[in-house]
């Protein structure tokens, strides 16, 4: 029963962290499209520096937050879910990365209520719809993921990893990098992932942090951008 468990685990993990998990992360670059346009990300090694400073920015402020709520939901302290995705938001500084975070969250909160018989869950995209709480991705991701039964150390290896793949398959559309180039990226960041967990999940709420205001101008930037590829 012990080896169904973890194997049916990492059979949700993969469904979860999958490209074709329909929750509308490949409508997004984090900014690349803006910085490949100006000429900061033109190459391997200046792509393998954006992707890593989004990488350490979404670790101490969503990765966090999604930690949070997974030992929350766990304690079914759903105040303290709510609390949580009404503070994160305050750390979106443009529209963009706002809409980002909430349209994935809404989409992430109906496939949780599809497939997990959860009132949690269930009360949390109820809220959502009557704007009650903004429904922010990394608190969608710290409710479901608690409720498939993934622990905490691989929701945060998964949200590292949607991350850095978001960053990494806009660049095979808009950098001069190839998918050699992309996988030794990958591998290179997925080495900094246990570290960055073993930080983030010693912070509390007042702890969480993402001053990289050169990954927020570029997000502005392509709010009014030429660039159409991805959403904005």
């Amino acid at each position: 029963m012990q080896g169904f468990s973890n194997m049916k685990s990492v059979m949700r993990l993969l469904q979860f962290t999958d490209s074709t998990f329909p929750v509308g992360a490949f409508s997004f670059s984090n900014g690349l499209e803006t910085a490949s346009f100006e000429g900061i990300v033109d190459d391997a090694s200046t792509l393998e520096s954006f992707a890593r400073a989004q990488a350490h920015q979404a670790a101490f402020s969503d990765g966090v937050a999604a930690i949070l709520t997974h030992r929350a939901f766990l304690k079914s302290d759903y105040s303290q879910c709510i609390d949580l995705d009404k503070y994160l938001i305050m750390f979106k500084m443009n529209a963009e990365a706002r809409m980002m975070i909430t349209r994935m969250g809404k989409k992430l909160a109906e496939l949780g209520v599809k497939l997990f018989d959860n009132p949690m869950i269930e009360s949390w995209l109820k809220d959502i719809k009557e704007n009650k709480t903004p429904g922010t991705y990394p608190i969608a991701q710290g409710m479901v993921f608690a409720a498939a039964g993934i622990d905490e150390k691989s929701l945060f290896c998964s949200h590292q990893y949607g991350i850095i793949n978001m960053v990494l398959s806009a660049a095979l559309r808009c950098v001069k990098v190839s998918h050699y180039d992309t996988q030794v990226i990958l591998e290179k960041l997925s080495n900094e992932v246990e570290t960055l967990y073993s930080e983030a999940s010693q912070m509390t709420k007042e702890d969480m942090n993402a001053f990289y205001p050169e990954l927020d101008i570029l997000a502005s930037l392509h709010e009014k951008g030429n660039m159409r590829m991805f959403m904005n």
